[in-house]
């Protein structure tokens, strides 16, 4: 006689418990937060700020809380890692954006200057990231000078003036409308060093607006001072690429990429000429890592 078995529906399996978020923890994610946007503070150097970090990577819970705190604040989250802590770049309606406008007023009085400093910013990004595998390599390291950034923008310019005259477009347009110039045509008119009695740099020059976007990029933990040899010499951070990786569809960018720059480890650059295709105008206000207003 066989015995009778009776079969029971397995039991259903107990709803996960989310732990509730506790004070505690939106006081740590903030605190997350507020490191990121210490863009020189390095993880390796403050204890509190590497086991948040930690934190964020073993605790998805804690990650997702962290992440929303960044989106409330209007803030972009690159990248969280022992190498670049927290990264996190401004949304353009963060109260934490940066705008080209309010950059170069503090600059100069001149608006036209505005062109001058955006294009400034992206020859710096160009020349420091020239192929999309440097921007890939989390290990690559750029270096700029700013008489090299300069140079490089005048050989650009120079390019760019013989491509205009070839197509029989106006290489000269009034000097009373600058807002009317490409910003290459603005930058090559413009003294490269300025005319002091002393030789010091003038802020106006070209090599001073460079100059003053290096020290921008340096306060803002993208680049470290590493020199004085040729205007100043600059080494990228990990915060760097990921900005510039993450602004790398910028048409002003691309275009200055495809006029073939050839890095060379002092900081300096030569041009080649492209395989094919036309430039196009720089776009304004398009200055890294700036929004336009």
């Amino acid at each position: 006689m066989s015995e009778h078995v009776e079969w029971s529906e397995p039991d259903t399996a107990a709803p996960a418990v989310t732990a509730a978020v506790t004070p505690a923890d939106a006081a740590d994610a903030a605190r997350l937060v507020s490191f990121g946007l210490q863009p020189k503070l390095q993880p390796a150097r403050d204890q509190e700020y590497a086991d948040l970090l930690r934190r964020y990577r073993e605790d998805p819970p804690f990650a997702r809380l962290a992440d929303a705190v960044a989106t409330g604040l209007g803030l972009i989250v690159l990248e969280v890692s022992p190498r670049a802590g927290m990264a996190v770049t401004a949304a353009e309606d963060s109260v934490f954006a940066v705008r080209m406008g309010d950059y170069a007023r503090r600059t100069s009085a001149d608006g036209g200057d505005r062109f001058l400093h955006g294009l400034a910013h992206l020859a710096v990004a160009a020349m420091a990231f020239p192929r999309p595998e440097d921007l890939a390599d989390d290990g690559y390291i750029g270096r700029v000078t700013v008489n090299g950034v300069d140079a490089f923008v005048r050989q650009a310019c120079r390019r760019l003036e013989e491509r205009a005259a070839e197509q029989g477009e106006n290489t000269d347009p009034a000097t009373d409308a600058p807002g009317l110039e490409a910003a290459w045509r603005i930058w090559v008119r413009r003294s490269a060093t300025g005319a002091t009695k002393d030789a010091r740099r003038l802020a106006g020059s070209t090599t001073g607006i460079v100059a003053k976007a290096v020290a921008f990029l340096t306060d803002s933990g993208f680049l470290q001072r590493t020199g004085d040899d040729n205007g100043g010499t600059y080494r990228t951070t990990a915060r760097y690429q990921l900005q510039v990786r993450d602004m790398a569809g910028s048409a002003a960018l691309a275009e200055l990429l495809e006029l073939g720059v050839v890095p060379v480890t002092d900081g300096t650059a030569t041009l080649l000429p492209p395989e094919d295709g036309d430039a196009l105008d720089l776009v304004a206000d398009a200055g890294l890592p700036f929004h336009s207003s």
